[in-house]
C-alpha cells in the first residue's frame, strides 16, 4: 500500500484543526492509502498539538521557525511515497487524494493544488478576500505558474528535487517554491472540480492572516530585519521589480498619510484632502486588476476598501519596524 506524509504547520489553530485532521484521514481513507500526519507547532499555547496526538499526528515543537522552515522540518521526518502540505486551517474534500492520483497517473501534471473556497457564513471581507484568487472558467483545471501552499500534493522525490522550502523567506516561500520546482520540469495544475474549504477561528482571522503574510509584520517568533527579508525575496530568481511593488505601493501610501497629516497641521486643509485623495489610488488598481476577471462591480469596491486598509497597515509596520518597534500580531489562524 502507497503512503502519503501530510505536513501541517500550526500556530494556535485548536479550534479548527480536529477538522482538517479528520478531513486528511478520510481523504488518505477513500484513496486507500497509508496515512502518515506530521504536525509542526511553531509554539502554541493552545490545545491544538494535543488535539493533533489524539488524531495519531507526529507533533514536532518547534518555535521560532519560519513558516518554510516548519515544513522542511516536518517532511525530514516524513517516510511517505506522496507528500502533501495543509494549512492547518483548511479541510480537504473526501475526494481530494482518489482525484489527484487519478490526475498523476494519467501524465495530466505533478504538483497539484486545489482552490479554497469559504464557508457560507464567512463575513463578506473574507469571502472577498478568497475571491480575488480564483479564477473564473468553465474548465475543472489549468496549468499554473505556481501554487500556493495553502494545500500542495506531489511526490516526494519533486520536494527532494529542489531542496525544500527557502528558509530565509517570511513570506511568499510557497511562491518561490513551486516556481523552483516548475523551472525543474515539474508541471503545476490548479484544480476547481473539487474545492478545499478555508475555515476562519474568528470572523476576520482569514483577512488578517492574508494581510501579516503579505505585509513586512513580524512573526511573533521570527528574528530579522524587513531589509534582510526584502533582499531575500531576490535570490533563486533574479530581481524582479513585482517582488517591490506591494511594498512600494505601502510606503508610498504612508508618506501620503504624513503629508495630508502635516498639511492639516500647517493650516492647508485642501492639500491635505489631495493627499488623502491619492491614497485611494494604489488600493483601485489592485482591486480592479484583481477583480476584472469577475466583472462584478461589489467585489471591485470590497477589494478596494480592503487594500486601502492592507496599504495602511502594511506601511505603517514598515516604519515601526525601521525603528525598531516591534508590531506584535494575533496568532495566525
Amino acid at each position: 500500500m502507497s503512503r502519503i506524509s501530510i505536513v501541517i504547520p500550526m500556530y494556535n489553530e485548536a479550534r479548527h484543526s480536529g477538522r482538517t485532521l479528520l478531513a486528511a484521514q478520510k481523504a488518505a481513507h477513500a484513496a486507500d492509502v497509508e496515512c502518515e500526519l506530521i504536525v509542526v507547532d511553531n509554539g502554541s499555547s493552545d490545545e491544538g498539538p494535543q488535539i493533533a496526538r489524539q488524531f495519531g499526528a507526529q507533533v514536532l515543537v518547534m518555535p521560532g521557525l519560519l513558516i518554510g522552515a516548519l515544513r522542511n522540518r516536518g517532511t525530514a521526518i516524513a517516510t511517505g511515497e506522496w507528500l502533501a502540505f495543509i494549512d492547518a486551517d483548511i479541510e480537504m474534500p473526501e475526494d481530494w487524494l482518489t482525484q489527484l492520483f487519478a490526475l498523476e497517473a494519467e501524465g495530466q501534471a505533478d504538483v497539484f493544488g486545489l482552490d479554497l473556497h469559504t464557508p457560507a457564513a464567512a463575513p463578506w471581507y473574507a469571502t472577498a478576500w478568497q475571491r480575488r484568487t480564483l479564477r473564473p472558467t468553465t474548465h475543472t483545471s489549468h496549468v499554473v505558474d505556481w501554487l500556493p501552499s495553502a494545500n500542495l500534493l506531489m511526490r516526494k522525490r519533486w520536494f527532494d528535487k529542489v531542496g525544500g522550502f527557502n528558509e530565509t523567506l517570511r513570506t511568499g516561500e510557497d511562491k518561490e517554491f513551486t516556481l523552483r520546482l516548475r523551472e525543474h520540469g515539474a508541471r503545476l495544475l490548479s484544480i476547481n472540480e473539487s474545492v478545499a474549504l478555508h475555515n476562519h477561528p474568528r470572523q476576520h482571522a482569514y483577512y488578517r492572516h492574508r494581510q501579516r503574510q503579505e505585509s513586512f509584520g513580524h512573526h511573533p517568533h521570527a528574528a530579522g530585519k524587513p531589509e534582510q527579508h526584502v533582499a531575500t525575496r531576490f535570490s533563486g530568481h533574479g530581481f524582479s521589480l513585482r517582488v517591490l511593488r506591494f511594498p512600494m505601493l505601502s510606503i508610498l501610501v504612508w508618506i501620503l498619510d504624513f503629508l495630508a497629516v502635516s498639511a492639516l497641521l500647517d493650516g492647508f486643509p485642501h492639500h491635505a484632502a489631495i493627499m488623502v485623495m491619492l491614497t485611494l489610488v494604489p488600493g483601485l488598481v489592485l482591486s480592479v486588476r484583481q477583480s476584472a476577471k469577475h466583472h462584478n462591480v461589489c467585489l471591485t469596491l470590497q477589494l478596494w476598501g480592503l487594500h486601502w486598509v492592507r496599504l495602511h497597515l502594511a506601511g505603517a509596520a514598515f516604519i515601526l519596524s525601521l525603528c525598531h518597534w516591534n508590531a506584535r500580531r494575533p496568532a495566525r489562524g
